[in-house]
């Protein structure tokens, strides 16, 4: 790249995998907390617990309207379009949601009232797991079918697992919930991370050549394609901040997560495991 030199040669493979191994520890840990505590890995927004969303153009401040709202199950009020707040509310009796209803109506007549039962919320939570899951074991298959060696397929399975998890717990950490948009990030993750390792390991396993030499090639080329990808979602970023689109920030700052953990797990995680892997004779 010209900006730095990636050479690992001096690095033994325990050496390469300890950060990462740390942080995936780590990363279980909170995923681990999270699930005892609400009982999904991640904190589930709206679209899985259930709730009521309300969209109001008004110029009372957040402070206000959880004045306003305090009788009510208030989960969150955030910045909508056209200078509105956007006011999330958890599962409520019946009584509870027409009492509220009522309130916006007579307070804000122009209100936009949506809500998700509980029982939906959890239809969807179910449908998004097993969309995971599913896009996980295939290209999980993929792998195994192209390769066809064991320790190069489970480095490259690794290290996609290992870029969910991280991403999954930083969520948690910075407050980003789990929705159906952040769901399909996480889905489109699962092919950002496997490009780059693919890209590792064909070069590595198929390739002539001294390894380092082969390690710094598929570096250059695997960086310029990740960078260029961060840089088209951080655009991404902040233009949906800017126009304040939620769900597209949401999804953006996922990937953008997601693919700095990639780098992490691509050039320490799945090279340390190759390195050991040629260096006791594995591969041509």
């Amino acid at each position: 790249m010209g900006l730095f030199e990636y050479n690992i040669e001096k690095y033994s493979p325990k050496q390469l995998v300890l950060i990462p191994t740390v942080l995936l520890v780590i990363s279980l840990i909170v995923l681990a907390y999270v699930t005892l505590t609400v009982g999904m890995p991640v904190v589930p927004g709206i679209d899985f617990s259930g709730g009521t969303a309300v969209t109001v153009i008004t110029t009372d401040t957040p402070a206000q309207l959880q004045t306003i709202f305090a009788g009510y199950p208030l989960v969150s009020i955030s910045q909508g379009l056209n200078n509105g707040e956007f006011i999330t509310f958890g599962t409520m009796s019946d009584t509870q949601y027409q009492s509220l209803t009522a309130l916006i109506a007579s307070k804000y007549p122009d209100a936009q009232i949506d809500q998700i039962g509980e029982s939906f919320g959890k239809t969807l939570q179910d449908q998004a797991f097993i969309a995971l899951i599913i896009a996980f074991i295939g290209m999980a298959i993929v792998v195994f079918v192209s390769f066809r060696t064991f320790v190069p397929s489970c480095a490259v399975v690794l290290s996609a697992f290992a870029d969910m998890a991280m991403t999954a717990a930083l969520m948690n950490v910075v407050g980003i919930q789990l929705s159906l948009g952040t769901t399909a990030a996480l889905l489109m993750l699962i092919g950002y991370s496997v490009d780059s390792d693919i890209l590792l390991t064909t070069r590595v396993l198929k390739r002539q050549g001294k390894l380092n030499d082969k390690l710094k090639g598929a570096f250059r080329t695997g960086i310029i394609m990740t960078s260029t990808t961060i840089a088209a979602v951080v655009v991404l970023l902040i233009v949906s901040w800017a126009g304040q689109i939620e769900v597209i920030e949401q999804i953006s700052a996922v990937l953008l997560m997601g693919l700095f953990f990639d780098i992490l797990n691509t050039w320490l995680t799945n090279v340390g495991i190759l390195k050991w892997y040629v260096l006791k004779g594995g591969g041509k």
